[in-house]
């Protein structure tokens, strides 16, 4: 049996704690594993009527899972309103993500799951990464072109090569080392965090058409056909560049375990637009099982008991189911 699962709450202000308290009173429902939330447990009883219990170790949390949510409670801060974001909630947020990632690498929680933040916010107090995606990767010691953001619902799996950049420096940024080193690790990530023995990759082309042998384009003859091949020769089953307007429709995803997609909308579109409320981010490449909700803090429809909790919830199984697989495997 695996340690519980750490939950950062994310900006105290959004919806993650809105979320994280309805996943705890679905638990029986969705045959949750055990889980212990790390926040400022007043953000939680600002939104939700469940019963808390604070804990001061992750081991306290299986007793204390039946009876209330478990919380791991950062210092308090400032005062919590739900939709009005501040920087106290942006240093709270960031806090409880430190603990968290601690916890996860000590083996003291079986996996970590992130609640959403404001990257606007935690930018104002000289957060310097990306994303949360980044920052734990840096703080678990791995290079960041190693640790690769995957988005899966139940019938897609979509990894952007570049993440949260302009769509101008896409071009730029991508290299044939880069598609293959996200490649690798999505392959890898894929048997190790899914169980997929033989993964399937599909690489989607930069330009309209693939660029359509180089009249709209050369991205695809320059950098991601010679990518392709060198994966190929390394015996990973890829086929690609394909035009990304014909990849998504369910007999074309039935050919691929996870397309890789050259900038974040031509992965996250299809993604949301099929499992926008059971999407889940997961960081492959990491020592840790990571899972995130693939949605935001949604500050407008904070504290007004509005949020819909299944990604979450689909977050906190898939890492549960993730972190039990390594498990096994190590055994």
């Amino acid at each position: 049996m695996i340690a519980p699962l750490a939950i950062s709450l994310g900006d105290p202000a959004g919806i993650g704690p809105e979320i994280t308290a309805k996943a705890w009173a679905a638990r029986t429902l969705h045959a949750l594993p055990p889980f212990f939330a790390v926040g400022d447990i007043r953000s939680l009883a600002a939104v939700s009527n469940v019963p808390l219990i604070r804990i001061d170790s992750p081991e306290q949390a299986v007793d204390a899972f039946g009876d209330g949510l478990p919380v791991v409670s950062v210092p308090d801060s400032a005062d919590i309103t739900p939709g009005t974001p501040d920087s106290d909630g942006a240093r709270c947020a960031l806090d409880s993500l430190e603990l968290a990632v601690g916890l996860a690498r000590s083996g003291a929680a079986g996996a970590l799951v992130t609640g959403p933040v404001s990257k606007s916010q935690l930018y104002a107090i000289g957060f310097r990464h990306p994303g949360q995606t980044e920052f734990v990767a840096e703080r678990c010691g791995v290079a960041s072109e190693n640790a690769v953001m995957m988005l899966a619902g139940p019938t897609l799996r979509v990894v952007p090569i570049t993440t949260h950049v302009a769509l101008s420096a896409v071009s730029s940024l991508l290299s044939v080392e880069l598609v293959a080193a996200r490649a690798r690790a999505t392959a890898r990530g894929l048997t190790r965090n899914f169980g997929i023995e033989h993964p399937r990759l599909a690489l989607a082309g930069f330009n309209p058409h693939a660029g359509e042998a180089g009249a709209m384009g050369c991205e695809e003859i320059d950098i991601l056909e010679p990518a392709v091949a060198i994966l190929r020769d390394e015996g990973i089953d890829i086929i690609g560049p394909l035009p990304a307007d014909t990849m998504f429709h369910p007999r074309a995803r039935a050919r691929f375990d996870a397309a890789l997609c050259c900038y974040h909308d031509q992965a996250l579109v299809p993604l949301k637009t099929l499992h926008f409320d059971e999407g889940v981010n997961i960081t492959l490449g990491l020592p840790i099982v990571r899972t995130s909700p693939d949605h935001g803090t949604a500050f407008p429809i904070a504290g007004r008991n509005a949020a819909e909790a299944g990604a979450m919830i689909a977050a906190v199984r898939m890492a549960a189911s993730a972190a039990e697989r390594r498990a096994r495997s190590s055994q």
